[in-house]
């Protein structure tokens, strides 16, 4: 596969702190040619950032033609004042002030809008979230504001009915997509939403011991049985850039063998991330 349609350019997958820190004055070319480099060492024509706050990823799309790669970016994701996604990206206070921002990423020249709209895992407990996720009335607007401005709405989300709620709304893309059941996957099949699991992101956790060994695989298992039964498309994305999550490893690919998405069903969802994104 060619294509991995969630990184994070900003991050290194060993320290995220110390590799924003890297990049806070000003992107760090040098280090992103390096990436780059990597990635087409590796056969890749295609990438999809998951947004920051400092420009890197939009550094990364200014250099990616010249090592034979499209590269997608939002610019800088999208989070409500308070909840998950400050590090990395703008927070907004008002459903007025999400819309200013919404605008100045498309006039800014933004690929899609990337919104934030649960918590994390957490990787010590099945089942939990690291925070409740918002409103399913207020993922509807956010995605309406989105689209109005003719841009496609990827959405960080975890959780049945934070899911459901995007999906019925029409999001585009749902990245990560922890604890769904049959109501959420229905709502991103009669959609056509294209789920990217970022399997990689637990399934690296394994033998780590960063966390609780029984929780990691019982998430990982949960999403696998998950993508068995969806009928929507699905698109490969490692999160790149996550803990444990280096660029260009391949993790990804053998997680969505492993719950039964073909090569063939892959590279029909990356096609469908190409038109959208």
């Amino acid at each position: 596969m060619n294509a991995d349609c969630h990184i994070h350019m900003v991050l290194d997958g060993v320290d995220w702190r110390a590799s924003i820190l890297r990049h806070k004055n000003k992107p760090d070319e040098p280090l992103i040619r390096q990436v780059l480099s990597h990635y087409q060492a590796l056969g890749y024509t295609y990438l999809r950032d998951g947004g920051d706050r400092w420009g890197v990823g939009a550094a990364a799309r200014s250099l990616a033609a010249e090592y034979g790669i499209t590269y997608r970016t939002p610019l800088s994701p999208l989070c409500k004042q308070g909840h998950y996604g400050s590090f990395i990206g703008t927070a907004y206070a008002s459903m007025a002030e999400y819309a200013r921002l919404v605008t100045q990423i498309r006039e800014k020249g933004g690929d899609f809008i990337k919104i934030m709209i649960s918590g994390l895992m957490d990787f010590n407990q099945f089942g939990v979230l690291t925070e409740p996720a918002l409103a399913p009335e207020e993922i509807r607007e956010l995605i309406h504001i989105a689209h109005e401005e003719g841009m496609s709405v990827m959405a960080h989300a975890n959780g049945a009915r934070t899911v459901e709620a995007a999906a019925a709304a029409g999001v585009d893309s749902i990245e990560h997509g922890a604890y769904l059941d049959a109501d959420a996957l229905a709502a991103m099949a009669d959609t056509g939403t294209v789920w990217v699991p970022t399997l990689s992101t637990v399934g690296n956790l394994r033998g780590t011991n960063r966390y609780s060994e029984r929780a990691v695989e019982e998430i990982l298992d949960s999403a696998l049985e998950n993508l068995s039964r969806c009928r929507c498309p699905v698109a490969p994305g490692t999160d790149a850039g996550a803990w444990a999550v280096p660029h260009g490893i391949d993790t990804e690919l053998p997680l969505l063998a492993r719950a039964g998405i073909t090569p063939e069903r892959l590279e029909q969802s990356v096609k469908i991330i190409k038109e959208k994104f």
